[in-house]
């Protein structure tokens, strides 16, 4: 059995899923919001069985993910407690109990993960990515993280206004923030840095790359947004964009596949931006980033890729 951890609806999960199901591969996908508040858990050991049994219950029945070949951590929500309870300390509790349970159950599974869960988590931490990557010898671009307002106009004052930009650590649908250049006007608002971490960085002219590893194949997209609305951030100027497959030099590839390797990753989605010259920087992985825009804009064949690698970890 395959199992899938992630939220319903999640097109990249779909695509794979259904690839899955059309080999007759066992699929049980879960979304850890529904535990405990809508299904059961029963996890059980006995001196009488070889193995113990760990039991969940969705809408059409209850199964034993002790048969769990390979999993995929994918896109998780956080443990939900019921409605019913009403206090916040006993919410808090009740979360935190289920998260004992089940995150100690998942560890357990003997089985393959993509990506390995204590691996993801760790790689999610940009400043930890651009330590490892320094390491297995890829270009960053200059980069300062604070929260000293004196520190960021040392920064700022020596690469130059308009050739840095700042971002966040994290960007989701709740509280978006694109990339931006810093500007003049952002020289009067720096003193806000000491309210939490910005993230400063070298601005590097180029076009972009979005290059998705699946073990140790790379499927990489060049996605050129020079002559768009928002050359600073492709992310909001795809519709603009010019998007074709490529290959990546052999050293590159090297250098990414080691650093996949290095985060402990089976699986990620990486930013790189290539100079007019050749010169190839290192921006982030994302270990569960979007890659359905680069299949469809390309014809890479991403989410087969996917489906055959968790399909490998359990069958082969």
């Amino acid at each position: 059995m395959i199992l899938v951890i992630s939220y319903p609806n999640e097109e990249h999960t779909d695509a794979v899923v259904q690839r899955l199901n059309e080999k007759g591969r066992e699929v049980q996908q879960i979304d850890l919001a529904d535990y405990p508040s809508q299904n059961p858990l029963t996890l059980n050991w006995s001196s009488d069985s070889e193995s113990p049994n760990y039991w969940l219950g969705d809408s059409k029945g209850s199964v034993d993910l002790s048969r769990t070949k390979a999993a995929w951590w994918r896109r998780v929500t956080p443990f939900t407690a019921d409605d019913a309870i009403k206090d916040l300390d006993k919410r808090v509790f009740a979360e935190s109990e289920t998260s004992e349970a089940m995150n100690g159950m998942l560890d357990a599974l003997p089985c393959q993960w993509m990506n390995p869960r204590a691996a993801d988590d760790a790689a999610h931490h940009k400043p930890y990515q651009w330590s490892a990557a320094k390491e297995v010898g890829l270009k960053i671009p200059r980069t300062l993280v604070t929260t000293d307002p004196d520190a960021a106009k040392r920064f700022i004052n020596e690469i130059g206004v308009e050739k840095l930009v700042y971002k966040s650590f994290l960007a989701s649908h709740d509280s978006w923030r694109e990339t931006r250049l810093v500007r003049k006007e952002d020289l009067e608002r720096l003193d806000l840095v000491r309210l939490a971490p910005v993230i400063f960085q070298e601005y590097i002219p180029g076009v972009d790359l979005r290059i998705i590893a699946v073990g140790d194949q790379l499927y990489t997209a060049e996605i050129d947004a020079r002559n768009t609305e928002y050359p600073v951030d492709m992310r909001m100027v795809i519709g603009e964009s010019k998007i074709k497959p490529i290959e990546l030099p052999s050293k590159v590839k090297k250098a990414l596949l080691d650093l996949q390797k290095r985060l402990g990753l089976v699986y990620g989605a990486i930013d790189v931006r290539r100079t007019d010259d050749g010169e190839y920087y290192f921006l982030e992985v994302n270990p569960a980033g979007q890659w359905m825009f680069v299949e469809t804009l390309t014809g890479l064949p991403i989410s087969q890729s996917i489906a055959d690698y968790l399909e490998d970890m359990a069958y082969a």
